[in-house]
């Protein structure tokens, strides 16, 4: 199967200006990791910091921040971590799906898929909540 990039486009949080980047597809990422120059010059400040679990086991500090994300000339708000300076950008799972977007690994493309919502059962004063 393997991994492919695909075609990214992060701004600030205006949607005044953007970095197209080629990002590596990584559905085994939680958020999209951006590198830390990149951000920077759009302007992102960080807003937190939030610990991460590497494949080798180890934890990590990363600091966050929201920026605006355009795939395939749609744009939506996302959560960035702010990567190491000539790191590579990491397209996240939370990206993908706040997309509806999921990945076909074959033909190395995102595709639509639906998404997914729960009945409320048992409690009518209960609103249905899903995602």
């Amino acid at each position: 199967m393997g991994s492919f990039r695909y075609p990214v486009e992060i701004g600030d949080l205006h949607g005044q200006t953007f970095e197209s980047l080629d990002a590596l597809v990584d559905t085994g990422a939680t958020y999209t990791w951006i590198p830390r120059p990149v951000l920077e010059r759009l302007g992102l400040v960080p807003a937190f910091k939030r610990e991460f679990l590497l494949a080798d086991g180890r934890r990590i500090q990363r600091d966050v921040a929201q920026a605006l994300a355009r795939i395939d000339g749609r744009s939506l708000y996302t959560l960035c971590i702010f990567g190491d300076e000539d790191s590579e950008p990491l397209l996240g799972v939370v990206t993908l799906e706040e997309f509806g977007l999921g990945v076909d690994p074959v033909n190395r493309r995102l595709i639509p898929v639906p998404g997914f919502l729960t009945k409320a059962s048992g409690n009518p004063t209960r609103p249905a909540i899903g995602i």
